[in-house]
């Protein structure tokens, strides 16, 4: 492994930002990525597409979220391995990292052939946008093989302490799925059916480059089919890793998924505001997303090599730099929220009914930031079944009876609603920043 890539060493505070930054740019490439699907459909085809994309990404979006829980394990065990300078058993990890994802990849595809449909009913899709969405669906369901290499692969590199080709494979993948979406909706007319295809067909092109390439460049693993293998002592390992993080990515979607189902019952206004908001929820908690996976490499990395200063300087640095960079959206929620609105809206009754709306959820950029951050750290340092009760926790004993409470008091009331998360956020942030100051700063385990 080259000096790069060890995050073993080195000023802490560059190899952060050096690590983090790819990753930001990576998550911003995914967020556009998504966006591109629905403005295109958007502009080149009917209501009913839109309804049917936009109702179709949020179960993918599930998919995606399954996925990428579970390859933060791979992430996390290739991290340890390396930072113990032990790449026998780094290469061993990562041929059982991919060989169970190819398994699990085949086993989900299945299960989504098969219940896409009732899925789709019990999200209430509208009836006229069924079809269409029950088709994109199941297109993108042919494509998880391509999903789950496209993660895992990206989640090994991260281990291994390289965020640079992940960001250059997502890159890729974003370039060739504009291109495809434009052909196959406007010159083809495929409508729904040609943004999913672009998207399975970009993730499985970026797949098969990001293999040539990093044969070709001497990577710790070769893709060689012998290499496959499932060793039974890093299998369980990756599951005791994987499991609970991937299971607390379902929660917290489904907990998201009722605040839709409560906001769609507000009102189109009321609806079109609060959708408004998730957009900027994206990209003000990138910086925050990014450094927490970062420090999940980190935290491995340094754990494996027995430097827990190092963790408890890259943790005190990531948290400043995340809340710094989140702290200018929640400014500008706090200042003109109006101009934040106007960029996706000018109708001035979705203006209205958004400005206390954001100016309420956004104290959550602050909150939330804590607690991806120290997640990032507690993942990192196998504590993955605390992160998993705590983030299911604040989902459903949190979040949805709040919800539901507010519903049931405050119905009109978007500024309340807008309460709902920063609280979840704050209370989570609370007794997750206890656990993580006392492991930080306790001698077990840390030497």
């Amino acid at each position: 492994m080259s000096d790069k890539n060890n995050l073993t060493h080195g000023n802490i505070l560059k190899t952060l930002i050096r690590f983090s930054l790819p990753l930001l740019f990576a998550n911003i490439i995914q967020a556009l990525y998504g966006a591109v699907d629905l403005m295109v459909i958007g502009k080149y085809c009917s209501a009913e597409s839109v309804a049917a994309v936009s109702t179709g990404t949020q179960v993918t979006q599930i998919i995606t979220s399954i996925i990428t829980g579970m390859t933060l394990g791979g992430t996390i065990l290739v991290g340890k391995y390396i930072g113990m300078e032990r790449p026998e058993d780094a290469k061993k990890s990562i041929g059982t990292t991919l060989s169970i994802f190819m398994i699990f990849s085949l086993i989900l595809t299945f299960i989504m052939l098969i219940s896409s449909g009732v899925i789709l009913n019990l999200l209430h899709t509208p009836h006229e946008a069924f079809a269409l969405a029950h088709k994109y669906v199941l297109i993108c369901s042919l494509g998880i093989f391509f999903i789950c290499g496209y993660n895992a692969i990206g989640s090994i590199l991260r281990g291994y302490g390289d965020s640079v080709r992940p960001m250059m494979f997502v890159a890729i993948a974003c370039c060739m799925n504009i291109i495809l979406d434009i052909v196959l909706v406007k010159y083809f007319n495929m409508d729904v059916a040609g943004t999913a295809l672009a998207t399975i067909l970009s993730q499985g092109f970026s797949m098969l480059f990001s293999i040539i390439y990093l044969n070709r460049h001497n990577f710790l693993f070769t893709f060689r089919l012998k290499n496959f293998r499932i060793e039974k002592d890093k299998a369980l390992e990756l599951a005791k890793l994987s499991i609970p993080i991937s299971f607390q990515e379902c929660m917290v979607r489904l907990s998201f998924l009722y605040l839709t189902a409560v906001v769609n019952s507000l009102g189109i206004y009321a609806a079109s505001a609060v959708g408004v908001a998730s957009k900027y929820d994206v990209f003000a908690m990138l910086p925050a997303t990014s450094i927490a996976s970062a420090l999940s490499a980190i935290t491995a990395q340094n754990l494996g090599a027995k430097k827990p200063e190092r963790i408890r300087k890259s943790v005190a640095a990531g948290l400043g730099i995340a809340l710094a960079m989140s702290a200018c959206f929640f400014a500008w929620a706090q200042i003109s929220p109006e101009s934040m609105i106007k960029i996706f809206a000018d109708d001035a009754n979705i203006i209205e009914a958004g400005i206390p709306f954001f100016r309420t959820c956004s104290y959550d950029y602050l909150a939330v930031t804590f607690v991806f951050c120290l997640n990032g750290f507690l993942n990192g340092y196998s504590k993955t079944i605390f992160t998993m009760i705590s983030c299911c926790f604040g989902a459903l004993a949190l979040r949805m009876p709040l919800l539901y409470l507010v519903q049931h008091y405050f119905p009109d009331s978007l500024a309340t609603l807008g309460c709902v998360a920063p609280a979840v956020s704050g209370i989570m942030a609370v007794y997750t920043l206890i656990y993580s100051i006392r492991l930080l700063t306790s001698n077990k385990g840390m030497k």
